[in-house]
């Protein structure tokens, strides 16, 4: 069986800030496309059945400089609907709203934990099958990886709170004895 690997988009502005960033089409930074040509560099030698990409332009433009030829593009790996938080910080947030997490309360007019569930369950539904043709890439986005994680290791997406994910890091999922789901590695830098 093959592996999954994640590989996060690089650096943005917004990202660089903390500001929440799900529709919002940003381009990389100059330090996000460093970074996505190095995380291209630790998947050298990795033959890919399929690679499977966000639609937005960070995600795909980190797919392009790291060498990997996107086979499908899906809104099942877009990052979290932040709703009315897009373009906000977690900081700024809790200045109305304390204690406000994403993990558990979700966005108003976006997403909720379970939502994003849904949409990683139907991208993981779908690869299980490519597993068995080799190696399959996902490209997206940190809180949607994170949710990825944990609902590949059975646990809700909101577990994905305890997965901390860096810009344009590699991370792979696998299989002990080719039969349970297991997070091989995690947040790995490039």
């Amino acid at each position: 069986m093959g592996e999954i690997v994640l590989v996060r988009h690089g650096q943005t502005e917004w990202s660089a800030n903390g500001r929440h960033t799900s529709y919002t089409d940003l381009d990389l930074t100059a330090e996000g496309e460093r970074q996505a040509r190095a995380a291209g560099a630790k998947l050298t030698g990795r033959k890919f059945a399929a690679v499977i990409s966000s639609p937005r332009k960070r995600a795909l433009r980190t797919a392009d400089l790291a060498g990997l030829d996107v086979t499908e593009v899906t809104e099942d790996l877009a990052e979290w609907n932040y709703g009315e938080y897009e373009g906000v910080t977690t900081r700024t947030i809790h200045e109305t709203r304390p204690g406000w997490s994403l993990w558990t309360d979700g966005c108003p007019g976006g997403e909720s934990p379970e939502q994003v569930g849904e949409r990683i369950d139907r991208v993981l539904a779908r690869t299980r099958t490519l597993l068995e043709q080799g190696d399959v890439a996902f490209v997206a986005h940190g809180h949607c990886l994170r949710a990825v994680g944990a609902r590949w290791v059975g646990l809700p997406a909101a577990a994905g709170k305890l997965l901390r994910l860096d810009t344009a890091t590699v991370s792979t999922l696998g299989f002990e004895h080719d039969v349970d789901p297991v997070i091989d590695r995690w947040n790995a830098e490039c």
